[in-house]
């Protein structure tokens, strides 16, 4: 099992601003580089054409961004967690729809006027020429991503459809990096020009494959996952066991998260990010799930001995970010799961709230109530109806009542997302400094 560092980090540089810095940082400079090479290569062959070729090498350098992060580098997820990689892969997105609009436009803007006929005879005729055709192809595949990433029509969508048709995104990369090639001002305007960009792609699609291919089916053979147990913990909840071989060796830490396909079981092609609801221990894999869909729902039926893959693990929801010696875990429903593995590893002073419906509701209560002790900490169970606002048993002055000192803590939160919000709201109300609260939605990118 890999070593823990728990060290807390007050008065030092965090490792998710680490990464954050890092990845301005590359993004500063690569932008000053397309700029210099844009000005170096000089004026097209009117100024429309011009500015077409400036909006078509920014949205090359967006796209190689959007892989970058989706490719599920370690080092970056660990720093900065999924979840946040996810949402800046949303709003890049956007920016690369518009981006590669705007050249498309002007580019049968700019022949147009250069040829003197219409838009619609100048975009015929583009369309028969190869690289041209390329782009073409390349702008309306992003365009179809775009529209199915729309919030109304990706709530209509089945995740495995939004998710297949998703990965066209990989497509339209291939497309437009051979767009690209075949533009010969883009690639030898200079030596440095064409060096630069043969860099960049294929550190962008060696990333991608590195960590969405190779990673995981090196660590999938290697370490020969396997079901060792299914253990119903309530009649609608199960607990999967997970061993292997060499796990001592796997990179994974209490409160991440893992995404998890038992083949003969489901169809390849489903797949759950589950918590690791205990703590490696270089042994086994824990995931403790909630009937929540078909997947999670037959999980109990999963048979022992049957392979298991393994990707992950995932999350930066750990004590990799801790700033404070006390800890405050907030909880919700089964989101109790990475704050249940977080206990075993958490030092110093610690509480948790614990929010369900019931008693009867609060998965692996024994095992938490049993850590909380262990550590002389304090657990409160909050149950019951919410109030009229919905999330009074969790709002700022309830937090404040329960953890006096929690500006002087280290507070993760993982539940429900309506849950996860409203206390978040909580700790601002409350002044918490941003750096000590830690909160991660679990899910797929």
């Amino acid at each position: 099992m890999a070593v823990v560092n728990n060290r807390v980090r007050a008065g030092t540089v965090l490792p998710v601003d680490a990464a954050r810095w890092t990845m301005r940082t590359f993004a500063v400079v690569n932008v000053v580089i397309v700029e210099a090479l844009f000005l170096s290569a000089g004026s097209g062959k009117n100024e429309v054409l011009t500015l077409a070729r400036f909006f078509g090498l920014h949205a090359a350098l967006l796209m190689m961004f959007q892989l970058l992060l989706v490719a599920r580098l370690p080092w970056l997820d660990r720093r900065i967690g999924m979840d946040r990689l996810t949402v800046w892969h949303r709003w890049v997105g956007f920016l690369l729809l518009w981006t590669v609009l705007t050249h498309a436009t002007l580019v049968v803007l700019g022949y147009a006027r250069l040829d003197g006929a219409s838009t619609g005879k100048t975009f015929v005729a583009l369309s028969g020429v190869p690289a041209s055709l390329l782009g073409m192809l390349a702008t309306a595949v992003i365009v179809v991503i775009a529209v199915i990433s729309t919030r109304p029509l990706r709530r209509r969508l089945r995740y495995e459809v939004w998710h297949g048709l998703h990965l066209l995104l990989y497509v339209a990369a291939g497309l437009s990096f051979v767009h690209q090639l075949q533009e010969t001002t883009t690639f030898t305007s200079s030596a440095f020009a064409t060096a630069y960009w043969w860099v960049l792609w294929l550190f962008a699609f060696g990333a991608l494959l590195t960590g969405r291919v190779a990673v995981p089916l090196w660590r999938n053979v290697h370490h020969r996952f396997r079901v060792e147990a299914v253990v119903p913990e309530s009649d609608n909840v199960v607990s999967v066991y997970v061993t292997g071989r060499h796990l001592d060796k796997l990179p994974a830490r209490a409160g991440q998260f893992c995404i998890w396909r038992f083949p003969g079981h489901n169809h390849w092609w489903l797949a759950n990010p589950f918590s690791l609801s205990a703590a490696p221990n270089g042994q086994t894999l824990r995931l403790t799930a909630k009937a929540a869909g078909s997947t999670s729902a037959g999980l109990r039926n999963v048979p022992v001995g049957s392979p298991a893959f393994v990707e992950g693990p995932y999350g930066a929801f750990t004590s990799l970010h801790r700033t404070r010696s006390g800890t405050l875990l907030i909880a919700g429903g089964v989101g109790i799961t990475p704050v249940r593995a977080m206990l075993e590893e958490t030092t110093g002073d610690v509480v948790v709230l614990y929010r369900v419906r019931s008693e009867a509701d609060a998965v692996l209560l024994d095992e938490v109530r049993h850590l909380v002790e262990l550590r002389g900490g304090r657990l409160h169970l909050l149950t019951g109806r919410t109030g009229e606002d919905g999330v009074s048993l969790l709002g700022s002055g309830s937090l404040h009542r329960l953890v006096p000192d929690i500006t002087e803590r280290d507070v993760y939160v993982c539940g429900p997302p309506a849950m996860t919000k409203a206390v978040l709201a909580g700790l601002r109300d409350l002044r918490v400094p941003a750096r000590q609260v830690h909160a991660e939605k679990f899910g797929l990118a």
